[in-house]
């Protein structure tokens, strides 16, 4: 590594002023860990970021999700919960000295999945184990990681006594997991920036992802008493038949005849997967409602009235085909994620650097992910204009259980964030 930056820093020495932040970085790993920033409760995780963001001598912007501005964006999703008191926080550095550069955005998430059923859990998902070279717990991996690593970056690069020689947002937003309208929030509030990173656990740099959306079914059918089941009709089995009427869907979408080429290679690049299921009022009873959420996946290229109509007109012939049909009754809903795909143009000047500032710290060729998940950088591509991708550190077991992040792969992460802020921004002493 005997590159030299623009401002004539060496990359070794980048890297190790990142490596000198090894055990201070895992002890904030653990600490925003222990944090349950479930769905709306994202408070005492932020306020540990605004700390952060502080202590770096950042100025602090904190705003919640304003629902009616951005609820008319074409990248807006039905919200779940609402935002009162649900703050982003963004870390804002404008340089102190002269403006070389270009400016960044590092962007994160705060917000966990919930832990599923905790008694199969080795510890408790909210008390943090390190333990053979990795963090163990709820979120360490999705993304808290990331957004550790973003801040031993900025961190390393002051303790050299330099900073960017351009503007850098850190966000830390709330809802990735099932909106996307924090990220959103920042890009409506104003903050732009030439790239934007994200150090979501894609061990690679990412080339393409999903579109996903939430869809959720409300199904009736006719109660009767257990002894005479055949005579009703029940909501949770013509739920059932709606879904299974959905997966065929699903098999069709993934044969290799209709794939997006950025898919080519996946085994299963599609999943229709019924993520909840609500029904029936008593054993005894035919069960009279039942309520199915189900998380579609869909490729690049779909806009989200175009897979609703898809899904709408395969649940449509699923009623038509059941023989009680004028019994039985359900409703759509949408609520969730309604997020198109994106593909990311591998030849632009910031996928470029990203590609040779892994080369430089890992010492080969930087791996490429087309992901069947969906991301924040959707936003900042598709609606702002803004060069975006994915990259971060590895983990396992994200949204399962026992999930956990490699403290070496976080390290090196940030050694290549910091060398990438160093190239893009440029930097001036201070």
């Amino acid at each position: 590594m005997d590159m030299s930056t623009e401002a004539g820093i060496a990359a070794d020495a980048i890297g190790n002023a990142v490596q000198a932040l090894r055990e201070p970085a895992v002890e904030r790993l653990c600490a925003l860990v222990r944090e349950p920033s479930l769905l709306g409760a994202e408070a005492s995780a932020q306020a540990l970021m605004r700390e952060h963001f502080a202590r770096l001598g950042l100025r602090v912007d904190e705003f919640e999700v304003d629902e009616a501005r951005l609820r008319d964006h074409p990248g807006w999703s039905p919200s779940l919960v609402p935002y009162a008191g649900r703050r982003n926080v963004v870390g804002v550095h404008h340089p102190k000295g002269p403006v070389q550069g270009r400016s960044l955005i590092l962007n994160g998430h705060i917000d966990v999945v919930p832990v599923g059923a905790e008694r199969l859990w080795q510890a408790p998902p909210f008390a943090p184990v390190v333990q053979a070279g990795r963090v163990y717990g709820r979120g360490a991996g999705d993304m808290k990681a990331g957004l550790i690593a973003m801040l031993t970056a900025f961190e390393a690069l002051q303790r050299l006594g330099l900073e960017p020689a351009a503007s850098v947002y850190l966000q830390s937003v709330i809802e990735e997991e099932c909106t996307g309208n924090g990220a959103l929030a920042c890009l409506v509030e104003g903050y732009r920036a030439e790239a934007a990173l994200i150090p979501e656990p894609i061990p690679a740099i990412m080339t393409a992802q999903m579109g996903v959306m939430w869809i959720g079914l409300e199904v009736w059918g006719v109660p009767v008493h257990a002894a005479v089941a055949q005579t009703g009709v029940a909501a949770i089995e013509f739920a059932q038949h709606l879904c299974a009427k959905l997966k065929e869907l699903e098999t069709q979408w993934n044969d290799p005849a209709h794939r997006h080429p950025h898919f080519a290679q996946h085994d299963h690049p599609i999943n229709f997967n019924v993520g909840r299921i609500d029904g029936g009022e008593w054993p005894s009873s035919v069960p009279t409602h039942c309520r199915v959420d189900v998380r579609v996946g869909f490729y690049p290229g779909l806009k989200p009235a175009q897979v609703r109509a898809l899904l709408e007109a395969a649940l449509r012939a699923a009623y038509e085909a059941h023989p009680k049909k004028d019994s039985l009754r359900y409703e759509i809903v949408y609520r969730g994620f309604q997020a198109e795909g994106m593909l990311v143009d591998l030849n632009q000047p910031m996928i470029r650097l990203l590609k040779q500032c892994h080369h430089d710290v890992a010492g080969g060729q930087a791996p490429l992910l087309a992901s069947t998940a969906t991301t924040d950088a959707r936003f900042f591509q598709l609606y702002g204009g803004i060069p975006a991708t994915c990259y971060g550190p590895q983990a396992g077991n994200t949204h399962g259980i026992d999930e956990w992040v490699s403290i070496d792969s976080l390290i090196e992460v940030a050694q290549v964030y910091a060398l990438f802020i160093a190239r893009w921004c440029r930097l001036n002493p201070v």
